[in-house]
């Protein structure tokens, strides 16, 4: 018997993935020459949610949220076509897919932003130890999903 399972295709852009990241290291550079902050999206957004809700950082933490959430409109309004938008898998499986990120970034004390990005530019052993492992978990599981599962 012959399965079908289609293939999830990616688009390789690389002239806007180095923007991207060339946008995320300069916006960690200035939170860090600012503030004084490591720029890891996990932290800043625990700046919300009690008990450091009381702590200052708190404007700051709302001010990211708001601009995480505002960046697909204004993408959306800028560019000559819109992303495509595609949810492979389902509602539930997005919502366990968030809270093994948001546990693993607890467990972590960090999350790839903060690990990945400032943790190794400061060779940090711990950020790249945790590094790692973010991205031997992440080749695991896409192998798994795409060769095992079927997905």
């Amino acid at each position: 018997m012959n399965v079908y399972h289609p293939v999830m295709e990616t688009t390789f852009t690389p002239w806007l993935s180095l923007a991207g990241g060339a946008l995320i290291g300069l916006a960690a550079v200035m939170l860090m020459a600012s503030n004084g902050r490591i720029a890891g999206v996990s932290g800043i957004v625990s700046r919300l949610l009690p008990p450091a809700a009381e702590r200052e950082g708190r404007g700051e933490g709302l001010a990211f949220v708001v601009g995480l959430l505002l960046a697909l409109p204004l993408w959306w309004m800028l560019a000559a076509e819109p992303p495509s938008l595609t949810l492979v898998g389902g509602l539930p499986l997005l919502i366990v897919a968030g809270l093994s990120v948001g546990f693993g970034s607890a467990l972590g004390n960090g999350c790839t932003s903060g690990h990945g990005v400032c943790g190794i530019s400061r060779l940090s052993i711990r950020s790249i130890v945790a590094t790692c492992v973010f991205m031997l978990t992440a080749v695991v599981t896409v192998y798994v999903l795409r060769h095992v599962v079927g997905a």
